[in-house]
């Protein structure tokens, strides 16, 4: 059984900063390009940053850029986002994807995690 667990949300100031953790089971991470949606209430969901399977590249959201940093640790199955100098429109729920780097029907998304950004 395949599972995608996001944790690290919260609520932070603007200007703090959050780090998001997705721990994959059920798969060989180094088999799946990871990424980070987010979803803010009446808005569709966003792709916020994505790293391969390697982690030899890396793409952003402009909205981010320069501000998050997407990484991960294969051998702990584990997928991270650093969110620093967060602002109030960074407020949505945040999830994680994997994709098969060679079947891309082959598809998870985790439950998301709530990152809230207030005063």
């Amino acid at each position: 059984q395949v599972q995608l667990v996001e944790s690290g949300g919260g609520l932070a100031q603007p200007g703090g900063s959050l780090r998001l953790s997705c721990a994959a089971s059920g798969i060989i991470t180094s088999f799946y390009d990871m990424s980070w949606y987010r979803q803010a209430p009446g808005k569709e969901r966003e792709l916020v940053a994505a790293i391969a399977s390697a982690g030899d590249s890396t793409n952003y959201a402009d909205s981010v850029k320069g501000r998050f940093t997407i990484s991960r640790d294969n051998a702990k199955k584990t997928v991270y986002l650093q969110m620093n100098s967060l602002k109030p429109e960074d407020t949505a729920v945040y999830y994680c994807k994997a994709v098969h780097k060679r079947i891309a029907t082959i598809n998870y998304w985790g439950q998301g995690t709530q990152v809230t950004v207030s005063s």
